[in-house]
């Protein structure tokens, strides 16, 4: 391949992390107005917190059904729609609520719009990177992954520091100027080169084929297994900082999720920059070693800052679980294709809902007490140790991509 054709990727591959950044915006920019939603609209919290849950089941649909979709529409145009799709919510948000007799209505439209995207968006990336002519695939999903975090990270300070330059009632502001980022992005999508993670006159695998090859089956489990064993703490970290710190909600958010955020990016990070000289599936097992260990800081030690400190690390444990995943999944199913990935994410997005939901099912049973909901989440970074180890038993692997 020559080296123009190289460079030429260079930039598919930073359309494909900006890509992560918008993701990050559509998923974290809302619940910082939730608050503020309420008191201007005069919105039930319980009203204003479906929000998450319908922004979330959107993007599963999209999961289930965007495979057979996208083969036949393209990835390029798929891609550009999902960007569009993802400021088109964002400027909705700024438009829609104050203009229909329903503000929440308002509301609810602008995020399926950018749910739309965002769920697209999840199962396009990976793919798309995974295709490029890369000399390390771990290293690039690792790396692109990251930029979830940055997003995650620059989405909460940029944020909160033009609240505080302008006033949190200018938000419909920050709204549009959000908006550019994907917009922009979908311009340079339409002008760098995207390739399919299968090979030119290749037929990727059916669902029939996938759900038939018990090596599908361990990765999935790997997938649901990431999500939450990141979500099960990254939830309640911000919890864990007030209590640790004494300090405010605002100076919690930052010390609890934010610290969270950068200890995953950093993780992801440092496996793109240096994965050519680590074995993935140790690195993965040690991760979870991490995990396991963080978790028991954090529900059994009875001390706050302890538990601030494990949240943190397991931050960073639970860094290479999604992406590595992802990989492994690429190099053992080689034609997997879209289906593939979609039900990659699905498995994904169904651990970010099953982590925090028994997390808040025990903690409820147990008297709100949220350490012995934790303990309990600790059952899904063992799994995924247990998976690991499966993944790698050839003799358990049923191979159908020769």
């Amino acid at each position: 391949m020559s080296n123009k054709s190289t460079e030429n990727y260079d930039k598919t591959l930073y359309a494909s992390f900006t890509g992560y950044i918008v993701q990050a915006v559509v998923n974290n920019f809302l619940p910082l107005l939730f608050l503020t939603l309420q008191s201007s609209y005069g919105i039930p919290l319980d009203k204003i917190t479906l929000l998450v849950t319908i922004n979330f089941l959107v993007q599963l649909l999209v999961d289930i059904l965007s495979a057979k979709i996208i083969d036949r529409v393209g990835y390029k145009p798929s891609i550009i729609f999902a960007h569009i799709c993802s400021a088109a919510g964002l400027v909705a948000l700024t438009v829609l609520p104050q203009n229909m007799p329903d503000a929440f209505l308002g509301i609810l439209i602008s995020v399926i719009i950018y749910a739309i995207g965002g769920g697209i968006i999840e199962v396009l990336i990976s793919p798309i990177v995974e295709a490029c002519p890369t000399k390390n695939k771990e290293k690039a999903m690792s790396l692109l992954h990251s930029f979830y975090c940055w997003g995650h990270v620059g989405v909460v300070l940029i944020s909160t520091l033009f609240f505080k330059l302008f006033g949190i009632e200018n938000w419909r502001i920050l709204a549009l100027i959000w908006a550019l980022i994907p917009l922009a992005n979908a311009v340079f999508f339409s002008r760098v080169p995207i390739a399919t993670p299968v090979e030119s006159g290749e037929k990727g695998m059916s669902f029939k084929e996938l759900f038939a090859n018990r090596f599908f089956w361990i990765m999935l489990i790997l997938m649901i297994c990431a999500g939450a064993s990141e979500q099960s703490v990254s939830q309640w970290a911000s919890t864990f900082a007030e209590k640790g710190l004494g300090v405010t909600k605002a100076v919690g958010d930052l010390a609890g999720p934010m610290a969270f955020a950068v200890l995953m990016g950093l993780s992801r990070a440092f496996y793109g920059k240096y994965g050519d000289r680590i074995n993935l599936d140790k690195f993965m097992a040690l991760s979870g070693v991490l995990c396991v260990a963080s978790y028991l800081c954090i529900s059994l030690i009875n001390s706050p800052v302890v538990n601030l400190i494990a949240c943190a690390v397991c931050g960073l444990s639970v860094g290479i679980m999604w992406p590595g995943s992802f990989s492994k999944a690429s190099a053992g199913m080689p034609r997997g294709g879209t289906a593939m990935f979609a039900m990659l994410a699905l498995g994904g997005d169904l651990g970010c809902t099953a982590g925090p939901t028994l997390v808040g099912f025990v903690s409820s049973k147990a008297g709100d007490d949220l350490k012995k909901g934790i303990l309990a989440a600790i059952v899904f970074p063992v799994v995924l140790i247990i998976g690991l180890f499966a993944s790698r038993n050839r003799k358990t692997i049923k191979r159908l991509d020769k």
